[in-house]
């Protein structure tokens, strides 16, 4: 019995739970969008700024917020943030390793299809983000839309349609941003002070006014 007992003693008690990941995730989706829209955009001249931040931040980063909403039980989450983690990593590989070999025009259809693919992942996770609150339902929404601009701007090699897309995306990177400070100064107080609205159907369960994305319970 006293054995036992000092071997219960030396387990170490289970973690009850994590800090939300969400605004990490969301915050390392919005800086590097805004890095390389404003790239798109026409408003900066140097070189490919947003190339080391979608491998560590927007990447690696927003990944790992992925793999740490599994622990909290977020489908929406972990879907979402795994996902445009490996964009930003993909996207980053594919840049560096790629398109150096290949011409402008090729360089073109290839993003053209990597961003109608990410689209249609997109357009889903824009039908259910109104099932999580109004400020994830803005950034998807923008999202769709630059994804779409973007991939046409693309296919037709038309750098006016690609710089819209580019102004489309810093309007995607301040909604993550928003959405982001909501839910860490929410977080901080233990309750709303930014406000992220509510789903889009009455009858499903309010997330928590700290948490930017809903959670299973």
């Amino acid at each position: 019995m006293t054995d036992e007992m000092q071997t219960r003693d030396s387990i170490p008690p289970a973690v009850s739970g994590i800090a939300d990941p969400a605004p990490l995730g969301l915050a390392a989706f919005a800086l590097t969008t805004f890095l390389l829209s404003a790239k798109n955009a026409g408003w900066t001249h140097g070189t490919d700024a947003w190339l080391g931040y979608a491998l560590a931040y927007g990447g690696l980063v927003q990944l790992l917020a992925g793999m740490w909403e599994f622990r909290n039980r977020n489908v929406f989450g972990s879907t979402a943030f795994g996902t445009y983690g490996g964009f930003w990593i993909g996207l980053g590989l594919y840049v560096l390793l790629v398109a150096p070999k290949a011409t402008p025009a090729q360089v073109s259809n290839d993003l053209g299809w990597i961003l109608l693919a990410f689209a249609i992942f997109n357009t889903y996770m824009l039908l259910w983000s109104s099932q999580v609150n109004t400020a994830v339902l803005a950034v998807f929404l923008t999202l769709e839309i630059t994804e779409i601009v973007l991939f046409i701007g693309n296919f037709q090699q038309s750098e006016s349609i690609i710089k819209v897309g580019g102004w489309i995306g810093i309007l995607t990177a301040i909604c993550a941003w928003y959405t982001s400070a909501a839910g860490v100064i929410n977080g901080m107080r233990g309750g709303e002070v930014l406000t992220v609205g509510r789903p889009m159907r009455s009858d499903l369960t309010a997330p928590r006014a700290d948490a930017p994305m809903v959670r299973q319970r």
